[in-house]
């Protein structure tokens, strides 16, 4: 009866990881002394099956890390590089801070045409319900991600060539260049976040175990933080190479003299790398059935 349970709720639910059935078979130990309380030696077949749907959704859960890290820079990097700008619109001034404002314009903006335009669309497309599974609509946030901070490289290297253009290097100033030229790297990070954060929510709610979906859903949350640590080991190594020799690095106080241009290529490359990942375990995944 055990056995035949087994197969029952594979087929169904793994499909594989078939290596962890052996945690519900009663072995001669349990049977020679009646006791089977032990669950390091004796779990249910739920108990194993909830492990293995786990098991399946920690590769794509991962790759939100990556995203985290780069979602972070709007309000850490984007901020540096906006005071190295000309911050004035005629008589007022905009403080770099302030144009994360854009990224919560473009979440309010894109999460109703999302819902009214782009799912009724889709729907027609894919005869899919939502339009896009939560795995598609992931994959295009993280496409969009590498989109948002490869726009800020490119404003950083526009704004480089300015400051040596203007004999401005070896001078912490700002740069004329209008800080408005950071609106698009805002505006599409804010696009991201709508479809990789609702895509994620969805996905952990939805995919994990009954008994779990609270504490799977805080997994986004788990993966933001990471993400937020994993970015500041990025610059302190990023900073520790680039500074060797009495070189200024790329992230200096003074940014004319640096290369932030060459830090967000190089997260554009991790993230570019992280949606590769991210596109294999998509594919490799297999959606969690009802018996």
């Amino acid at each position: 009866m055990c056995r035949g349970k087994i197969f029952f709720f594979s087929s169904h639910f793994a499909g594989n990881l078939r290596c962890l059935d052996g945690a519900t078979v009663v072995s001669d130990v349990e049977n020679k002394h009646g006791d089977y309380s032990n669950r390091w030696r004796l779990c249910t077949v739920t108990q194993v099956e909830e492990l293995k749907i786990l098991i399946r959704m920690f590769p794509v859960w991962a790759t939100g890390i990556i995203f985290s890290a780069v979602n972070v820079q709007t309000t850490s990097l984007f901020v540096v590089q906006g005071r190295m700008m000309d911050t004035s619109i005629g008589s007022f001034r905009i403080p770099p801070a302030s144009l994360i404002s854009f990224n919560v314009i473009s979440i309010v903006f894109w999460v109703p045409v999302y819902d009214r335009i782009i799912v009724p669309i889709a729907r027609k497309i894919t005869s899919k319900e939502r339009g896009f599974s939560e795995l598609q609509r992931m994959g295009i946030g993280l496409f969009i991600s590498v989109m948002s901070i490869s726009a800020a490289a490119i404003v950083e290297i526009t704004r480089l060539k300015l400051a040596n253009k203007l004999d401005l290097v070896d001078k912490p100033v700002a740069v004329p260049l209008n800080i408005l030229w950071q609106v698009p790297q805002n505006f599409l990070m804010g696009a991201a976040e709508v479809f990789t954060i609702v895509g994620q929510l969805e996905f952990f709610y939805d995919q994990s175990p009954d008994a779990m979906r609270s504490l799977c859903s805080a997994l986004l949350y788990l993966s933001t933080s990471l993400g937020n640590y994993l970015s500041s080991a990025i610059i302190t190594l990023v900073t520790h190479l680039t500074t060797q020799g009495g070189n200024p690095g790329w992230i200096p106080n003074n940014l004319n003299e640096g290369r932030l241009d060459q830090f967000f290529w190089l997260i554009t490359a991790l993230s570019v790398l992280n949606m590769l990942v991210y596109i294999v375990a998509a594919k490799r995944y297999k959606n969690k059935t009802s018996s």
